[in-house]
């Protein structure tokens, strides 16, 4: 069993920055894909963005060009780097592994955008 977990959320201001970190136990493989969805009070489960080996990142419309989507290796750590956060940002932001067929999710972290 893959444990997933979540950090780096937090309440963050319009226009600002946050960078959340997903890790898993063992090792994120290089095959493995990686998932970045969120859930906004009251509104269905979305996927923001994913990381997969020998493709180019994909990005929902909604965060494109200010959300960005990276690995390190090194730190078995997979990030999301959010700027210019709207307030409808605001969701609890889930990570998810996949690995040969089968899907494993973290528990989550909030993500609040507000003044």
């Amino acid at each position: 069993q893959v444990q997933v977990v979540e950090s780096g959320g937090g309440l963050v201001q319009p226009g600002g920055s946050l960078t959340l970190s997903c890790t898993a136990s063992g090792n994120i493989l290089a095959t493995d894909t990686v998932s970045w969805y969120r859930q906004p009070p009251g509104q269905e489960r979305e996927l923001v963005a994913s990381i997969t080996n020998n493709y180019p990142p994909y990005y929902d419309f909604s965060v494109k060009g200010r959300f960005t989507i990276s690995r390190d290796n090194a730190k078995n750590t997979v990030y999301l780097k959010m700027n210019s956060l709207k307030s409808e940002d605001t969701a609890v932001y889930y990570c998810n592994l996949g690995r040969q067929m089968q899907y494993y999710w973290g528990q989550g972290t909030q993500v609040t955008v507000s003044s």
